[in-house]
């Protein structure tokens, strides 16, 4: 076992005590657009998407409870159709008062695992802004504890986009995941 994959176990066991994580169900929708919302840095979709994507792709998604069965984080993501071992996360977010516990990379982690079993899942991609470290740092720290490459390059430049003032979104492909 590599040091990274101790520290996963680690992780998951201490995680494990405090919180579940398991599929969004609808109800959760509104929670997790104010967790989005909160978090002050992702793009914030309507709160309608939201229940869309509770429902639509629950099976590629996932949210940490706390004691109450409250959602306190979420990862939502789906299989794209031209690459269907490619699971490409859209959102992660953790709510302001659970920050800092590695809760956003094990829900990753157990996301992803469920989807390599359930899905056939061989890679992961994601965007990211240049100047958003917390998710630069959690998606090296994934590919690492996951021994597979991180590849980046541009995928949208800034100037795509219609408000003029949106950073380029950097595409970062992870695989193959090893689990």
């Amino acid at each position: 076992m590599t040091a990274a994959q101790a520290d996963l176990a680690g992780a998951r066991s201490e995680f494990a005590r405090s919180f579940t994580i398991d599929a969004p169900r609808v109800e959760d929708g509104a929670a997790i657009w104010r967790i989005a919302r909160d978090s002050e840095v992702l793009d914030l979709n309507s709160s309608y998407s939201y229940l869309l994507w509770c429902r639509d792709f629950a099976a590629t998604s996932a949210v940490a409870r706390d004691d109450d069965g409250t959602p306190v984080a979420f990862v939502t993501g789906y299989i794209r159709p031209e690459r269907p071992d490619a699971l490409v996360v859209w959102q992660v977010a953790v709510d302001g008062g659970q920050r800092g516990r590695g809760l956003a990379g094990a829900l990753l982690d157990e996301l992803t695992a469920r989807v390599a079993r359930d899905l056939g899942v061989t890679a992961v991609e994601t965007t990211v802004t240049p100047d958003n470290t917390a998710s630069d740092r959690l998606f090296t720290a994934y590919a690492a504890r996951h021994d597979a490459v991180l590849e980046r390059e541009v995928l949208f430049d800034g100037g795509l986009f219609p408000d003029g003032v949106h950073q380029p979104e950097v595409l970062y492909r992870i695989g193959p995941l090893s689990f």
